[in-house]
């Protein structure tokens, strides 16, 4: 997959990673980005740099937007799966209501706005699927217990994905971060990448072909540290 000349879509295009991810494909040459955001106002900088940008509405909770924005983006050759939730709450005593939006946004809603794009990309002659996962897929943080989850399932999803999309055209790629420099975990005192290092990665992964895309260091230690001693992994994560 090149990124010269792909159309992308990029979910949660309006800050953090996505707003890098756009910035990085604009500089890459893709043709066209549609930045979706839930609120399309936030991306209008990002179209007022660069008319290939469009701005599109799109929660990928909502089964209506996902089927739209799918329609709208017709020409879609890439989809980065990037919009998500991030809620602190333990599995024991958090909040279930707030484990549920991170399962119905980082799992449910990845894999929907991943079924309505396939067609479209398979019609437009191939392509590839991008979704951001996390180094917690590996050892699961408890103060994080749904987005642990979700992105163990989406991570899961990828896997089957893969498999099913191998003849069709349509390469899958995971993407484990650690620590990145943006509004989710800003106020965690940690080492962090900046999201501008880390969309460039991502890139460069999916030119290069890699099914896993570990992009930063700390992601790259981890998973190193997973394959060493996976259980001393586990007990490093659940002790964050």
């Amino acid at each position: 997959m090149h990124v010269n000349g792909s159309i992308a879509v990029v979910t949660g295009a309006n800050r953090g990673i996505g707003r890098a991810l756009v910035e990085a494909l604009l500089a890459g040459g893709a043709s066209v980005v549609y930045a979706t955001a839930r609120r399309p106002e936030t991306v209008e900088d990002l179209v007022a740099r660069d008319h290939r940008v469009r701005p599109l509405r799109l929660d990928v909770t909502d089964p209506e937007q996902v089927t739209r924005a799918a329609r709208v983006a017709s020409d879609a050759t890439l989809l980065i799966n990037n919009g998500g939730s991030l809620g602190f709450a333990d599995p024991l005593t958090g909040d279930l209501a707030t484990i549920e939006v991170d399962l119905r946004t980082n799992f449910i809603g990845t894999l929907s706005a991943t079924r309505a794009f396939v067609p479209v990309i398979e019609r437009n002659g191939g392509g590839a699927i991008v979704t951001m996962l996390s180094l917690v897929v590996f050892g699961a943080v408890p103060a994080m217990s749904g987005y642990s989850a979700a992105k163990a399932a989406a991570a899961s999803a990828t896997q089957a994905l893969r498999a099913q999309l191998l003849d069709r055209k349509i390469s899958v790629h995971g993407v484990f971060p650690g620590a990145v420099d943006t509004d989710m975990i800003r106020g965690m005192a940690m080492p962090k990448a900046t999201p501008s290092s880390v969309a460039t990665a991502i890139l460069d992964g999916v030119e290069a072909g890699a099914e896993n895309i570990f992009p930063d260091p700390m992601a790259q230690a981890g998973h190193q540290a997973w394959r060493a001693d996976p259980a001393a992994f586990e007990r490093r994560m659940g002790s964050m």
